[in-house]
């Protein structure tokens, strides 16, 4: 890897640290906009998501820009092709906090159900993976790559959990049907965030190795 090379992916990695933060904020603003119902936190969410866009923007030019100024070989190139997938990752996490944030504003006129626990639970999860998922990225930590992926078992758990919570709220309470539906589309959302997660962490593999990891 020459200097000038590292020098260019220290600067894209230092954006794509700003991106990642931004979305990790975004995952916990939208969730507890959720569970407080508050509109103006679901509002910011959604706005915020025109910040992100941009940063996928910038960060796709950077990456093409190392591809056709410094043509990269071997694990070098693999590095710039991994962080253009990470880049639509965090852009499609982004988007899912959008989801979540457009249910609140739903349901703002509303009660809930019941007290919010396990969402809360996946969300902190979920930005604990993705956190760990982008750090590995940086430093190449298989390790850390590896527990992400194991982790993605955590977050397939409680959204099953409150798959049936919520069936059972339903069956016994038919009025409740569709704020039920609602919030389970929030639990699938945040399923995929922490699938999101797991890609993040995958594409270290990839970089290191050549290949992605076995499940």
């Amino acid at each position: 890897m020459t200097t000038a090379f590292r020098t260019k992916l220290n600067k894209l990695y230092n954006k794509l640290l700003k991106m990642a933060g931004i979305v990790e904020n975004t995952i916990q603003l939208s969730v507890e906009g959720l569970r407080t119902l508050n509109p103006s936190i679901a509002e910011k969410v959604i706005k915020d998501d025109d910040i992100v866009d941009n940063l996928e923007h910038e960060l796709e030019v950077e990456c093409l820009s190392l591809l056709a100024t410094q043509q990269p070989l071997a694990k070098d190139l693999r590095l710039v092709g991994a962080t253009l997938k990470v880049i639509t990752d965090l852009e499609r996490i982004a988007d899912h906090a959008v989801d979540i944030s457009e249910t609140t504003l739903s349901l703002q006129d509303q009660k809930l159900i019941k007290p919010l626990i396990d969402i809360p639970r996946m969300a902190e999860h979920a930005v604990q993976m993705l956190h760990e998922a982008v750090s590995a990225l940086i430093d190449e930590d298989l390790e850390l790559a590896r527990k992400v992926i194991d982790d993605d078992d955590f977050l397939d758990d409680l959204n099953t959990q409150i798959f049936h919570e919520l069936l059972i709220i339903m069956m016994s309470e038919p009025r409740t049907i569709g704020q039920s539906m609602q919030l389970l589309m929030v639990s699938m959302y945040l399923e995929r965030i922490g699938d999101h997660a797991t890609n993040v962490a995958e594409w270290v593999y990839y970089i290191v190795e050549g290949k992605k990891p076995k499940k």
